[in-house]
């Protein structure tokens, strides 16, 4: 009779079991589906030593999961609970939640994204990164002015800014390098440094792509008759060192005695004024076979260029009518 009791009360504890297993199994592979319960894409940012109790309570805090322990279960049946990767996740809505933790178990981090376009100062950079948001600054230093290769580059959030910046420089280098060992003979630049100083001067003058090899003979052909450069964005840079002036030079800015005002110094300046992109290095280390040694703005966007001053002056001439029936 004790027998037939204990054997009916372990076969009730038996099926007891493996109800609450099938329960609990319904329970897990529900759960597994579950998906993002916000109707947005969000990001989750996992910081290194981050826990799954930790990232579950940032997962709920987001919307995507209408409650923590849902996350720390799911992780748990999926058996990634400690293997959930520090970094910053994009999370599509209606992701379900056993993506979501496959994704931060495989690291497929998101990529944030900055655009640095040609001719930027150093200081332009600097600004469009701090836009960005997402940087470590610790222990940041700003670069040398014009070291910077102007192009789209990628990072994931917590990145030091000066290893992101070191991937543009490492840019710079190689292009450099790579047109460097190509370069027209008899120039009057000697250093690379020479060739990115004056790369930033011809990328400040012209954003037509066509007339840089013009300009960058311009003032080739310039240093080697020993000629001022007289380039106005070299005067706007010893002005606000790589900020914008917010309006036009005047007559007293030419006359102002700074290191980077080509219309009282021979010679390049002691550094860049920007960051150059590919196309005007290339125009510098391979100028336009021309004798121009003047540019004049011709009120469509482009230059006219001239050999001699009495034809510079005439385009000047044409330029200054073009600018007075513009303010009519």
């Amino acid at each position: 009779m004790i027998r037939s009791r204990i054997f009916i009360v372990l076969l009730f504890c038996a099926a007891a079991v493996v109800v609450i297993a099938a329960v609990s199994l319904g329970v897990a592979r529900q759960t597994l589906s579950l998906t993002s319960a916000s109707p947005h894409t969000e990001y989750l940012y996992i910081e290194p030593g981050d826990g799954l109790n930790v990232v579950a309570y940032k997962a709920e805090k987001l919307g995507l999961v209408r409650r923590a322990w849902h996350f720390v279960m799911a992780a748990k049946v999926l058996g990634r609970e400690t293997g959930l990767k520090a970094g910053e996740y994009e999370l599509l809505a209606h992701s379900t939640l056993s993506g979501i933790i496959n994704k931060i178990s495989a690291g497929d981090v998101y990529y944030r994204r900055i655009i640095v376009p040609e001719g930027l100062s150093v200081v332009q950079v600097e600004m469009a990164m701090v836009a960005t948001h997402g940087l470590n600054w610790t222990g940041y230093v700003s670069p040398e002015e014009g070291t910077i290769l102007p192009e789209t580059y990628f990072f994931t959030r917590g990145e030091h800014a000066s290893d992101l910046i070191g991937r543009m420089q490492q840019n710079m280098r190689r292009e450099l390098d790579e047109m460097w060992h190509v370069r027209a003979p008899d120039l009057p630049v000697k250093t690379k440094e020479q060739a990115l100083i004056l790369a930033s001067i011809v990328e400040k003058e012209t954003g037509v792509a066509m007339e840089r090899p013009l300009v960058a003979a311009v003032f080739s052909n310039r240093l080697k008759k020993r000629m001022r450069l007289q380039s106005d964005p070299t005067v706007v840079y010893g002005i606000t060192l790589g900020e914008p002036l917010g309006r036009s030079l005047t007559s007293a800015d030419l006359k102002n005695e700074t290191a980077y005002n080509t219309y009282r110094m021979r010679g390049l300046p002691p550094t860049a004024i920007a960051n150059p992109g590919r196309q005007s290095i290339a125009a510098v280390l391979s100028p336009a076979l021309v004798d121009y040694l003047y540019f004049v703005a011709d009120g469509t966007g482009g230059h006219a260029f001239a050999v001699s001053l009495r034809d510079h002056n005439r385009n000047v001439a044409r330029w200054r009518k073009f600018q007075a029936t513009q303010k009519r």
